[in-house]
């Protein structure tokens, strides 16, 4: 029989020789594969179907030229990584920043496809973006550069093929002007994209999910582990849309939320942040567009700690809300020796592997992106749902919803660690769970050859 460090190594063998070039990918996968280790060794059929799922069903790459403010031509590449449809349509968000390349999406898109297993709605998993730059660009030019990227992705989406949605760079401004765009060139008024505003489609609750989301996951573990959330401080990472509706929830449930940060650095609140330093807050980030450096200056209490992420700080919690890999070794021992639990995740993959690894090691709570922050995607199938049958759901029902979805994300990843003898790992439960169902799918519809 093959050895467990064996079949890891053939995967991570794999993955290097097709894509040398894409490290963010690869540690997506060698951090799936380790936590399928016990599926293969008890039902060796799977190791075949996971080398056909590791290859995208269809990858998309394309120019987008806009004009800028001063009428010049400038040029983005845009993408669309389509990377499983075995479960549903295409579904996940597209993200506008310097940093992305296909490594970045594809690595995304492949967590997505997990993430829209746990929900139980029928969604495969897909991801896009540009390495456009929304920053210090005025709306015209956001405006340009949405309809120029829409006029070539509208061709490859629709309500019953893919469906994006935001992500980082991606809020309410974007999806408006991406959205308006693809009506235009279709002459079709369908639910092709979530996120959207209340006046053309969108869902209450959307805006909020994911952070919500990621506080309910937590929430549901502490209620399983006998804990009060009562004045536990959480340290809260990032200060776009997920970061500011994970704090908001969490001071709604009585916990103290203490931190939140940009790319220049965090803001600490010692005595929590108050309904109304979140309203500065979002009134900074949403609508003057500013850094967290103008913080101080809106709350006296604040203090700005520039060039360094919140990690460091004493709590009791951690909810990273910013982006992938922005908790390091270092970090998560910094984490471990200021008193802290455990991770519950809000970004995708915001822990390097070496930081899980001090999580695992010191018994630290750890819940990943695909589980934890699965409420986003979870009610965009319901905003789907919504514009399917041409109704719009109160906000009660839509956050009843998300509830009992993240309830029932939770319970699969604890039942499931527990079948194959993980006990309380919600990694292994979460990565077996959405594995599973993606894979019998394939090995139902013909997809691959179990017997690889």
């Amino acid at each position: 029989m093959t050895s467990a460090d064996e079949i890891r190594q053939q995967f991570v063998d794999l993955v290097k020789q097709r894509d040398p070039d894409q490290p963010l990918f690869l540690q997506a996968v060698d951090e799936v594969v380790e936590s399928l280790l016990p599926v293969f060794q008890k039902h060796p059929k799977y190791i075949g179907v996971m080398k056909v799922l590791l290859e995208p069903e269809r990858l998309i790459q394309f120019r987008v030229p806009w004009i800028d403010r001063e009428g010049n031509i400038q040029m983005n590449r845009g993408w669309r990584v389509q990377f499983n449809s075995a479960i549903g349509g295409y579904k996940g968000g597209l993200r506008l920043h310097p940093s992305v390349k296909l490594d970045t999406l594809k690595f995304l898109a492949f967590e997505q496809t997990f993430k829209n297993a746990l929900t139980t709605l029928p969604m495969g998993g897909g991801k896009g973006g540009s390495d456009f730059d929304p920053k210090g660009k005025t709306d015209s030019e956001v405006r340009n550069f949405c309809q120029s990227f829409m006029t070539e992705l509208y061709r490859h989406i629709g309500p019953n093929t893919d469906v994006p949605a935001g992500d980082i760079g991606v809020g309410g401004r974007e999806v408006g002007f991406l959205y308006g765009q693809y009506r235009r060139i279709t002459n079709t008024f369908t639910g092709t994209m979530t996120g959207k505003g209340a006046t053309f489609g969108g869902s209450n609750i959307r805006p909020e999910a994911t952070g919500y989301g990621t506080v309910y996951f937590w929430q549901n573990y502490m209620t399983w582990k006998g804990s009060e959330v009562k004045g536990q401080r959480v340290c809260v990472s990032g200060s776009g849309n997920v970061a500011q509706y994970a704090v908001e929830k969490l001071m709604q449930i009585g916990a103290i939320p203490i931190t939140v940060s940009d790319s220049g650095g965090y803001i600490l609140e010692e005595d929590g942040f108050t309904p109304e330093k979140l309203a500065k807050l979002m009134e900074l980030k949403n609508v003057k567009r500013g850094r967290l450096s103008e913080f101080p200056a809106m709350s006296p209490s604040a203090k700005y700690i520039p060039g360094e992420r919140p990690w460091g700080v004493k709590c009791d919690w951690a909810i990273p809300c910013a982006t992938q890999n922005e908790i390091s070794e270092e970090n998560a021992n910094a984490l471990l020796k200021n008193g802290c639990k455990g991770v519950f995740e809000g970004a995708n993959m915001p822990s390097t592997a070496e930081a899980i690894t001090v999580y695992e090691k010191n018994n630290m709570a750890f819940a990943p992106g695909k589980a934890a922050n699965a409420g986003g995607v979870a009610v965009s199938g319901l905003e789907m749902t919504q514009n399917a049958a041409k109704m719009s759901w109160k906000r009660e029902q839509v956050d009843d919803h998300l509830q009992e979805i993240m309830k029932d994300i939770f319970e699969n990843c604890v039942q499931t660690a527990e079948e194959y003898g993980l006990s309380g790992n919600l990694k292994a439960g979460a990565n077996i769970a959405g594995f599973l169902k993606v894979a019998d799918a394939m090995i139902q519809q013909g997809q691959c050859d179990a017997k690889l």
